[in-house]
């Protein structure tokens, strides 16, 4: 049986309620499913996904190991493709919105070339597009800043911390201005106090940019505190348990970690997390 997704917010009394003017939808997914040939067998990833992403949403995807997070990830960047259902991206499909550079793809290792700069690490999308030479160098210049990356332009990825890397890979995909990221936990390999001054900056950059992110986590206090849409799912086969509109203010600090608001939902993510687990007991 199905419980499928649960969709609404977190009760909002002595929080701001700014209005967030989320736009047109990005991402739509109607009844995905997903089913892989291994040696093993057939390998069912996603099973009867929903999920509508808008325009400016920040939406992290959370759950165990193994449940498909990435997997739905990859199918919104045609690094995989769907086996049931349909999904569109801007409006098209993932080949298409692929095609037409709609979105940037963050991984959860940097995959910076050692042999490059920093800045022609950055500028590489471009040079592969054939964008002239000036242009490039302004906008990979303008990204690192973007990324607090500012005067480390000639230095080589061995140069960087494992977080600046990571900073160098965002300014990367920001290259050639998609209005969509794909996020597949990048910073999941940092420890937890470079991570979150990276939550930080990163939600300082969203804000700048107006970018839609999706990016795809473990951590519950990350999801938390990133997100305005929490999608929280099963085990394998991937489901989604929960969706959780949150309503915490847009700028936010990691104080707001020990509020009670924020606990509430971390509880309510905690919550679908077990309930996901208990659905194949």
């Amino acid at each position: 049986m199905d419980a499928g997704p649960q969709v609404s917010p977190v009760a909002t009394e002595g929080v701001s309620t700014e209005t967030r003017p989320f736009g047109r939808v990005v991402i739509h997914a109607d009844e995905l499913n997903l089913t892989f040939d291994t040696a093993d067998g057939r390998v069912h990833a996603l099973s009867d996904v929903d999920l509508t992403v808008r325009e400016g949403e920040f939406v992290s995807f959370i759950g165990p190991s193994g449940c498909g997070k990435t997997t739905l990830l990859r199918v919104v960047a045609d690094l995989e493709q769907a086996t049931g259902g349909s999904i569109t991206v801007g409006g098209v499909s993932p080949a298409d919105a692929r095609a037409a550079r709609l979105y940037g793809y963050v991984f959860q290792a940097a995959a910076l070339l050692p042999w490059r700069t920093v800045l022609a690490n950055v500028t590489l999308p471009l040079e592969i597009f054939g964008v002239p030479k000036e242009e490039r160098l302004a906008r990979a210049l303008r990204n690192l800043e973007l990324v607090n990356l500012k005067g480390f332009e000639k230095k080589f990825p061995w140069q960087l911390s494992g977080g600046m890397q990571q900073r160098a890979s965002i300014a990367r995909a920001l290259a050639f201005d998609p209005k969509l990221m794909l996020m597949d936990e990048p910073f999941g390999a940092l420890d937890e106090i470079v991570r979150d001054k990276l939550n930080e900056q990163l939600l300082k950059l969203w804000g700048e940019t107006g970018k839609t992110v999706v990016f795809v986590t473990h951590s519950i206090p990350e999801a938390v505190f990133l997100s305005t849409k929490i999608v929280v799912m099963s085990p394998r086969p991937g489901r989604i348990i929960d969706v959780i509109e949150s309503d915490l203010p847009r700028e936010r600090g990691l104080e707001i970690r020990e509020t009670p608001r924020f606990l509430e939902i971390a509880h309510r993510v905690r919550e679908g997390l077990r309930a996901g687990h208990s659905y194949d007991d």
